[in-house]
């Protein structure tokens, strides 16, 4: 039998769900979970900083972790290429600590085939025309890049059924309870 291993949660949804208010709750309700810190290749925004809400690497160094098979999952995402570090989650899990993953929806597809226990959970906002006003109302992107998440937006609300779990983000407290209670199942072999 197999060394026990942390549960491991994907959350996945399109930009401007609220992934990461929503994954913040989580870290501010459980302080033992861990959250992975993904690499990218995309450029610091403002008050970003380095090895805390990326790994900001250029694409030489990103090729470099793929060929050496480094990443557990990884995607390309608005010309940029964003992934998760194995190692660091791996270590996690098998020191029994809970793992949290915000990714896109095409890394959530890696993992479900690298990691078939992962429990993958699908961040769906309430509305489309929420969503619109979510993500112009951030002010952080161009039109044409906002014009560009909402494409790519339609395409991931149509993968929700791929998901272990679809939650609906109308209220950030109950959707951070309901990760909680999944990082905190019984470990997994």
């Amino acid at each position: 039998m197999g060394a026990k291993l942390a549960p491991l949660v994907v959350v996945s949804g399109p930009s401007g769900v609220g992934k990461s208010t929503v994954v913040d709750a989580v870290l501010d309700l459980a302080p033992d979970v861990w959250l992975s810190v993904s690499a990218t290749t995309r450029p610091p925004r403002a008050g970003e900083v380095n090895g805390r809400e990326y790994f900001f690497v250029d694409n030489s160094e990103f090729s470099r972790l793929i060929e050496h098979d480094e990443l557990l999952e990884w995607a390309e995402f608005a010309g940029n290429r964003y992934g998760t570090p194995r190692g660091p989650v791996l270590e996690h899990r098998a020191s029994g600590t809970p793992v949290i993953l915000e990714i896109e929806v095409a890394g959530a597809r890696q993992v479900r085939a690298r990691v078939p226990e992962a429990q993958l959970v699908f961040l769906a906002p309430p509305s489309w025309p929420e969503l619109e006003a979510r993500l112009i109302g951030r002010g952080t992107e161009s039109a044409e890049s906002v014009a560009k998440r909402l494409a790519a937006a339609e395409q991931e609300l149509a993968a929700a059924p791929e998901f272990d779990r679809v939650i609906v983000n109308t209220d950030v407290g109950h959707c951070a309870g309901a990760l909680v209670a999944c990082l905190h199942d019984q470990p997994q072999t």
